[in-house]
């Protein structure tokens, strides 16, 4: 039986090709779908939104820390795939009883690729994966230059948090054109006082996982009178699957709205 080693260096074996996959992180489902397997995905979490319409079509096995055995042992997948940070390991241990369970681990660009080559190995899409992370490379390649400021990037209200190193979305703030000021790693808790000190040229409150709105931008402007406060778009810098291939325009219209 093949055998193949996740990116926690965890080793899952499996007859090919799998059939009957779950998946339990949003931009992986969309990776997937973009790979070609949308018929062989049976499940997803409730906060799987892309592509538009999938959630109708599967059976909603619940959220990404919050799991509905009954319903996964209903499907009888031959593959689950989820993520270390965004599902929890107690729910991810009771499944690996069970099923094979191939999990990412995902800090920088690269991890994403690395991701993708893994999946695209264990679901038989080697190449749909090699062509898409060669796309999302030259994308990125191309912003190499770009230089926007300085900034922090906050991902929750109460209390407040914000994004430090060690994270997904610090790796693509640089690549974006942004120098993150946080220098306290993964998400720390932030105050205003703390804020106010940093003065970053700009403060980006994320569409989530909390879900900042125009309202939440004046208030933080009233604060933060010398920073540009926007509502930026969580998915573009966080999702590190297909989705990837939009952040290059994404973040070229980003700096065109900041210079305006």
């Amino acid at each position: 039986m093949p055998q193949f080693i996740d990116q926690l260096n965890r080793s899952i074996s499996l007859p090919l090709p799998p059939k009957l996959i779950v998946s339990l992180v949003p931009s992986q489902t969309e990776l997937l779908v973009d790979l070609g397997l949308r018929d062989r995905v049976k499940g997803v979490t409730k906060f799987c939104v892309h592509p538009k319409g999938l959630k109708k079509e599967k059976i909603i096995i619940g959220g990404t820390k919050n799991f509905h055995f009954d319903k996964i042992d209903a499907l009888q997948p031959d593959l689950i795939i989820g993520n270390k940070e965004e599902n929890y390991q107690e729910g991810i241990e009771r499944l690996s009883e069970k099923y094979p369970v191939w999990m990412s681990d995902i800090y920088t660009l690269e991890d994403a690729f690395g991701m993708m080559l893994g999946i695209g190995a264990i679901t038989g899409t080697a190449e749909k994966a090699a062509i898409l992370i060669q796309q999302i490379r030259q994308d990125m390649d191309a912003l190499v230059n770009i230089r926007n400021g300085t900034a922090v990037y906050l991902i929750w209200k109460d209390p407040l948090m914000g994004v430090g190193p060690q994270t997904f979305i610090h790796d693509m703030l640089g690549r974006a054109g942004f120098e993150n000021v946080i220098s306290k790693p993964r998400y720390p808790e932030i105050t205003i006082e703390e804020l106010k000190t940093l003065s970053p040229n700009f403060l980006f409150l994320s569409s989530e996982p909390y879900p900042f709105k125009e309202k939440h931008v004046k208030e933080f402007s009233s604060l933060l009178p010398n920073t540009r406060v926007l509502v930026v778009d969580g998915e573009m810098f966080s999702w590190y699957g297909s989705r990837l291939s939009l952040a290059r325009a994404y973040f070229l219209d980003l700096a065109l709205r900041l210079t305006s």
